[in-house]
């Protein structure tokens, strides 16, 4: 699919994005391969890391914020994936404005670029805080999942299909609790905080959120928010895993968090199609698109779930306990 193609990716120097582009590179043969971002350090330590593969790759520096610049870079591109996005819950808390240029005027701006120059297929990632938002990061993130699903209909005639991606937490990403509980532990601290000892979310690996961005290129019809089915955990246990001696501290929820997060909501439940490994939410207005939504390309078949069906974390069958999180613990390199 990819093969002498070129690959755009917003926010290509993020967690996200470095594993995404080292995928592509390495398992695929790509055209050429930009990486899109806004700090020129990140950009020189990530060409430094895949001097192999230099000749395939561009780097840009660029803000989403700035559509004449984002134009200029998507030109002879085939597909795009949308990654960068102000994340930080409470940062976006006190400075709203801030995350509502990047993460819906920057969506639109990747839009009118993307339409203009004829991309194929772009994909936008979201986040499970999308869902029933409560905090201004979740409000802005399915501000742009929307505006990504109405996209479809403004394309014309033209070739580029938009559709979103959505996941829960990345386990080692910056900012995850993984990474901030095994630092602790380094030090020898012999107290870790936790916000609420009920709280869950769903989890889900660098390199799995990759893969499945990936067959989401292939399966992808337009309209649809594609969901990546994960487990749950408990950070409580989290917690004990990595440190069992430790104490726990309760410090309480930060601004805009929930106890449980959810990946389809229950008012999506008439819209949604179960798989096997994942859900699709079919877009809820009329696009330029004939699709049921019941099969894609990879001839995999989906059915609809019941009414008021919800998937979050705090009910999801799938738990990782004591066993499986030490296992995960031990194999997942940080």
């Amino acid at each position: 699919m990819f093969k002498n193609k070129t690959i755009l990716v917003t926010g290509g120097t993020g967690s996200f994005g470095q594993k995404f582009v080292h995928t592509i590179l390495k398992k695929y043969n790509p055209k050429k391969v930009i990486i899109f971002s806004r700090d020129e350090y990140k950009q020189f330590k990530m060409e430094q890391s895949l001097k192999n593969f230099e000749v395939k790759l561009r780097f840009f520096i660029g803000d989403v914020r700035d559509s004449e610049r984002l134009n200029f870079a998507m030109r002879e591109v085939d597909y795009v994936v949308h990654a960068a996005a102000l994340k930080q819950v409470v940062a976006a808390e006190y400075n709203p404005i801030e995350c509502v240029k990047t993460n819906i005027i920057g969506a639109e701006n990747v839009i009118k670029s993307a339409i203009k120059n004829e991309v194929f297929k772009v994909i936008a990632l979201s986040t499970d805080k999308a869902v029933n938002p409560v905090n201004l990061y979740g409000a802005t993130k399915l501000s742009s999942d929307k505006i990504f699903i109405a996209a479809n209909n403004i394309v014309g005639k033209k070739r580029t299909r938009f559709s979103v991606v959505r996941y829960g937490n990345v386990v080692g990403s910056r900012g995850s609790v993984l990474p901030v509980f095994l630092d602790l532990k380094k030090k020898g601290e012999n107290v870790l905080p936790i916000t609420d000892i009920k709280m869950t979310r769903f989890l889900i690996t660098l390199q799995e959120g990759v893969n499945f961005s990936i067959k989401c290129f292939k399966i992808m019809i337009g309209g649809e928010i594609l969901i990546a089915k994960s487990p749950t955990i408990k950070i409580l246990d989290l917690a004990k895993a990595i440190n069992p001696k430790s104490k726990i501290k309760i410090i309480g929820m930060r601004p805009g968090e929930k106890i449980h997060e959810s990946l389809c909501s229950r008012d999506d439940s008439k819209y949604t199609i179960e798989y096997k490994n994942h859900y699709l939410i079919k877009p809820s207005i009329n696009l330029n698109i004939k699709s049921s939504y019941l099969k894609n390309s990879l001839n995999e078949k989906g059915k609809k779930v019941k009414q008021d069906f919800e998937y979050n974390s705090g009910t999801n069958k799938d738990y990782l306990n004591k066993k499986k999180i030490e296992k995960f613990i031990k194999n997942y390199p940080i």
